[in-house]
Order: structure tokens, then sequence, then C-alpha cells
């Protein structure tokens, strides 16, 4: 049996791959989905477009199937006339979007600094 050597990562390397998994879990959608997987153990496709507010159904396709390929989201088809097919999040995604969490309530919290902010510093640049 080959064995393969998993290496640690280095985000500032231009050939890492860490840069693609970093844009799937940080990109618009990605990091919505992981926070709203993380509310509930499983949703629908339909759930998660209505929820999302603003995506259109060919981005949300394409952002689960990164986030399904990187290990974070769990794609279950049930054998039902027609198919039923859920998403969950694995436990490495269930750590990701934790973290994505964090950054997403601070951002929420905070939103009102950073408006106050950018009109100060609108008016300076006029």
């Amino acid at each position: 049996m080959k064995t393969v050597r998993i290496r640690q990562g280095n985000l500032f390397a231009a050939d890492c791959p860490t840069r693609n998994i970093l844009d799937d879990v940080t990109s618009r959608w990605g990091a919505l989905v992981l926070v709203l997987l993380l509310k509930e153990s499983c949703y629908r496709f339909s759930e998660l477009a209505y929820l999302i507010g603003g995506v259109s159904e060919k981005m949300l396709a394409q952002t689960l199937r990164a986030l399904e390929e990187d290990g974070f989201v769990l794609r279950k088809v049930h054998p039902t006339k027609p198919p039923k097919v859920e998403y969950s999040l694995t436990p490495l995604g269930k750590e990701v979007a934790e973290r994505m969490q964090a950054l997403t309530s601070y951002i929420e919290a905070n939103v009102g600094k950073v408006l106050a902010h950018r009109a100060s510093t609108a008016k300076l640049m006029a």
C-alpha cells in the first residue's frame, strides 16, 4: 500500500493548494453555506437557495460541489422518486464552519462601526 505524505500548507507559496481551499471557504457563497449548515443538521438544495438571498442556482451548485470536493460538505442522495438530496457538514466542515461563524458574527456585530468609518472616509475623499 502506498502512503500519501501530508505536508504542511503555506498560503504564501504561489503553488500551494491551500490557496484554492481558502478561496472555497472564504468565497462569498462558501462562507454563507458553511455558516448556514452549522445552524441545522442538513438542508436540501432548494432550502439553501431560498435562505441564502441573492445566490443563483448555478453558483450554489458550484459552491456546494467545491466544498464537497474539499471534504467540508457531505451530499446525501436518498433513493426516492424524485431523488431527495441533502447537504450537511462533515466533521472537518464543522471545524471550519465554527471558525467562519466567529468571523461572520464579528462582522455582524461591528457593521455599524465599519459603515460609519466608510462614511467618514467618503467625506474626506470628496
